[in-house]
């Protein structure tokens, strides 16, 4: 009897794990609870701070413009909340700067002049109107970069049609070469913006008006001289300028028939059998003229005296 009541005993243990699983489970489910947590990390940590930051952006700047529109403009409190306003907003600033990296000039005056823009645009923001601030604060801080590169940066001053005729070229001849597989005429960019060929090369002249090139720069390339090198000649008329315009001044001095002789002789290359022709007087007489001519010439110049 104590041997067949063994056995129910040692069956009942073995049958006590196949009625209770979730005591057996229990331990199974801990490492996957263990994995859940992991995989949360791997698929949250890339957009997470980047939405939360400008979530939080947005939150505080909703409760500082609500804040700000009750509070007298010129007061500390109004100065301090328009501060924080700016600084919460900066990146937005830099965001817009960016775009203007290949302009090659110091990007801390690109941030300065957006920042500009932005102060703009937060003396103009009415929170009522339903829009959020960065769309409406974007075009005005891009707009006021622009105003920067256009009015202080460029070498030579382009007017502001011009300008902006250069950027609706530029569009143009980027649409065209995507549609014709190459760069465009100047008639077909004229073409589709419907204004002369001569306005388009003014624009695109226009476009290269950034930076002025220095005459000394060398160019591009190994042995290549520099602009000054190349352009022009030293002309040897130049020499004569001061002496020809001496000249007409003391011609200006003598008497009508005197100064047509001098004109005749060695303007018109006559000799003076031709002059006295022309004059109707003696050769002798023509030749004595020209030496009383050039004792006047002598004794009125500055420079010999």
């Amino acid at each position: 009897m104590s041997a067949s009541t063994a056995p129910p005993q040692e069956e009942a243990p073995a049958q006590a794990p196949g009625q209770a699983p979730a005591p057996t489970a229990a331990p199974t489910a801990v490492p996957t609870t263990a994995q859940t947590p992991a995989q949360t990390p791997g698929q949250a940590p890339a957009p997470a701070p980047e939405r939360r930051r400008g979530a939080d952006t947005r939150a505080l700047t909703q409760v500082l413009f609500a804040e700000l529109k009750e509070l007298q403009p010129g007061t500390p409190e109004h100065n301090r909340v328009r501060g924080a306003l700016i600084e919460a907003n900066l990146p937005l600033v830099r965001y817009a700067a960016a775009r203007f990296r290949s302009r090659n000039e110091p990007m801390e005056d690109v941030v300065q002049v957006g920042t500009i823009g932005l102060i703009n645009a937060i003396d103009r923001f009415d929170p009522d109107r339903g829009v959020q601030f960065p769309t409406f604060a974007m075009p005005t801080v891009v707009g006021e970069i622009k105003r920067y590169f256009r009015d202080n940066v460029r070498t030579v001053h382009v007017p502001r049609r011009l300008h902006e005729l250069w950027v609706q070229v530029n569009s143009a001849t980027e649409d065209l070469t995507t549609a014709f597989g190459r760069t465009p005429t100047t008639a077909e960019i004229a073409e589709r913006l419907r204004i002369t060929e001569d306005e388009v090369l003014s624009c695109i002249e226009a476009g290269r008006s950034y930076h002025a090139t220095s005459l000394e720069a060398a160019q591009e390339g190994d042995g290549l001289p520099g602009l000054l090198d190349r352009l022009g000649y030293e002309d040897p008329a130049l020499d004569g300028v001061e002496h020809r315009d001496l000249v007409r001044h003391l011609l200006v001095q003598l008497p009508e028939r005197e100064q047509r002789i001098l004109l005749l002789r060695y303007y018109s290359n006559l000799t003076q059998s031709q002059i006295s022709a022309e004059l109707g007087v003696s050769q002798m007489h023509v030749s004595r003229l020209l030496a009383r001519s050039f004792q006047r010439l002598r004794s009125a110049n500055r420079i010999e005296a």
